[in-house]
């Protein structure tokens, strides 16, 4: 039995919930069409910062945020357009704008559709129209997350896009990776490294992007909390960053279409035509052992 319920707190939340498998998904469209909770037999599989998501003015820190039409950060948050320059702050701003929800299914799975669109305040730091459209889907262990890119613009659009998980662990030392690269580049240094399986925790910050990837689903499973993860994402994904801080019970694998300044690099951007679109998806799945 499948069912999507409504929470009027300070945001809307939508609940959907798929009993067989006692999987619990919560979303927030007024604060970046967030998932802000996910939870798999009573146990939650994302992190989440209550705090920081009471305050407006704040990033959010938890669930799955949304990034377009930039993954990372832009040198000094600027980008140049046919000789102008623009900016852009990090991660861009579909994370932070209201959603609309368009559409909710509860037949064989559990699916809510959301939309945002182009408007004056985006187009004054990219000088697009655009339409994105995320279906976010609930079925046993699995949730999928179906995404459409549609260019309403006169003009091919360049962007680039991804998906930011913060997953809850309570020991990283017990985490163990399958990850489909040989190595990785320190986002901050940009030295590359070979990886061999794993990562120093003894570091205040990791912050590694996997540009070289060979396959398209990558495994983690935490011996802790006996769960396996797998993440599974299509074209036009192209990298994976892993991204922790010390002291805090979250690590990050996230799935970008480009890597860091992709915007001003062409690297990896996506270009749509006038009138295209572009559909993905990224897939998690969860299982306790």
């Amino acid at each position: 039995m499948f069912a999507i319920a409504l929470r009027q707190e300070q945001y809307s939340t939508y609940i959907l919930t798929a009993q067989d498998s006692q999987s619990r998904l919560e979303v927030v469209p007024e604060r970046g069409g967030l998932i802000s909770h996910w939870s798999l037999q009573g146990q939650d599989i994302l992190y989440f910062d209550a705090e920081r998501f009471r305050d407006p003015t704040l990033s959010v820190r938890g669930g799955i945020p949304i990034l377009f039409p930039i993954c990372g950060n832009l040198p000094d948050n600027t980008y140049t357009h046919q000789d102008k320059q623009y900016q852009l702050k990090q991660h861009g701003f579909a994370r932070d704008l209201p959603w609309l929800v368009t559409e909710r299914v509860t037949n064989d799975l559990a699916s809510l559709t959301l939309v945002l669109n182009s408007n004056d305040q985006t187009r004054a730091v990219y000088p697009f129209d655009w339409q994105l459209s995320f279906t976010y889907q609930l079925q046993g262990n699995t949730l999928t997350l179906h995404q459409r890119y549609t260019n309403q613009s006169p003009e091919v659009m360049p962007f680039s896009t991804g998906v930011h998980p913060y997953f809850l662990t309570s020991d990283k030392t017990k985490l163990q990776f399958e990850i489909p690269a040989a190595e990785y580049q320190d986002q901050q240094t940009g030295q590359v490294y070979p990886f061999t399986g794993g990562f120093d925790w003894s570091e205040d910050e990791i912050d590694v992007a996997f540009r070289q990837i060979t396959g398209k689903s990558a495994t983690v499973i935490d011996q802790q909390r006996r769960l396996k993860l797998t993440l599974t994402y299509g074209e036009p994904y192209s990298t994976l960053v892993f991204w922790t801080v010390k002291g805090k019970d979250y690590y990050c694998l996230e799935p970008w279409s480009a890597p860091r300044n992709g915007l001003n690099t062409g690297e990896n951007i996506t270009k749509l035509s006038p009138g295209e679109s572009l559909e993905t998806s990224v897939q998690l799945s969860a299982t306790f052992f």
